[in-house]
């Protein structure tokens, strides 16, 4: 009876089976992945991490990174409350929650993400004036993030946070505030200056009060201001004498004016 070998291409065709079975049956999730899969078109419970083993044919399996996807909102032309258009981009911080949604409820997560995230900031940022767009950023942004995230909820998707990145104001506002800051530091400055001579009128008006109480004080004042001018090598001094170091003497220049006076008329 003959015996027949098998050949080798018979050999290099099982071996090929063998591997390709092993490559489509062996899955290896990685710690922050996992894998939907479909077996005969009908979902089973989720696998991974770890080694996942599948029929090949029979299941197709899917992978989801279940970590934060950062996504940047492309440049979009919004018309402010105010009537003011300006360019503003944005980024987008979400992760998958359930697999399972994010892969039956929509077709592309990513792409559809990105589209909410596009459309609700033209809604929410068209709705607010510009000067709320540039000072009331915080608020901004978390009323984006409630609604992205109310929106991508069906999908398994949670929106962890939105921020407005930049906001490109044309020429002639750029003008209009630079303007307006510039107004803004001379009423500053007027009014710390104002503030300060106000101040400073109070401190003399208190001084005033209590040199009025004090001869001493007045006095004293008096001799501080002479040095000060002595320090400045005046060539000529006004030497101002108080009118109490001259009365003494105009009254006895009366009383000795009175008796020729009096001596005329006899």
């Amino acid at each position: 009876m003959p015996f027949f070998a098998p050949s080798f291409m018979t050999f290099l065709l099982i071996l090929f089976l063998v591997v390709y079975f092993l490559s489509s049956a062996i899955k290896i999730l990685k710690e922050y992945e996992r894998g939907v899969v479909f077996r005969l078109g009908r979902i089973i419970p989720v696998k991974g991490p770890g080694l996942v083993i599948i029929w090949p044919i029979i299941d197709k399996l899917v992978r989801v990174s279940l970590r934060i996807v950062t996504m940047d909102v492309p440049a979009q032309d919004i018309i402010t409350k105010d009537n003011i258009t300006v360019k503003v981009n944005a980024v987008v911080y979400f992760r998958v929650m359930d697999p399972i949604k994010a892969i039956t409820e929509v077709e592309d997560f990513y792409f559809a993400t990105s589209q909410i995230a596009q459309t609700t900031l033209r809604s929410i940022l068209g709705q607010s004036q510009l000067d709320d767009l540039l000072t009331k950023r915080e608020d901004l942004n978390a009323e984006l993030q409630k609604v992205i995230d109310f929106q991508t909820e069906p999908w398994g998707v949670k929106v962890t946070a939105v921020e407005v990145k930049n906001v490109d104001l044309p020429a002639e506002m750029l003008r209009a505030i630079a303007k307006q800051a510039e107004a803004e530091r001379e009423r500053r400055a007027k009014v710390i200056h104002a503030e300060g001579e106000f101040q400073a009128s109070q401190k003399l008006a208190d001084a005033a009060n209590i040199i009025s109480t004090a001869s001493s004080a007045l006095q004293l004042r008096f001799l501080q201001t002479l040095t000060e001018i002595a320090t400045e090598k005046n060539s000529t001094i006004i030497f101002p004498v108080p009118i109490d170091l001259l009365k003494p003497f105009l009254t006895q220049e009366q009383k000795t004016v009175s008796p020729q006076s009096s001596g005329e008329q006899k």
